[in-house]
């Protein structure tokens, strides 16, 4: 029983963590979140799939709306 609470504990102080983090971001988004930002996933230098900007471009963000 004791586990259980101890898990549970730990699990909501880890989504607290990750909520306070979201809430002091300016509108919630996190930097550097394009996989083609990252050199060792993005070998080849293509463009990011999420909003198609190059490795070299900063502040990868959709900016088209769907």
């Amino acid at each position: 029983m004791k586990l259980i609470v101890l898990t549970i504990g730990l699990l909501a102080l880890a989504f607290a963590g990750i909520a306070i983090k979201i809430w002091s971001k300016k509108d919630g988004e996190f930097a550097g979140t394009c996989a083609s930002q990252n050199p060792y996933l993005n070998q080849d230098g293509q463009a990011c799939g999420y909003c198609g900007k190059m490795p070299n471009e900063q502040d990868c963000k959709k900016d088209i709306v769907a």
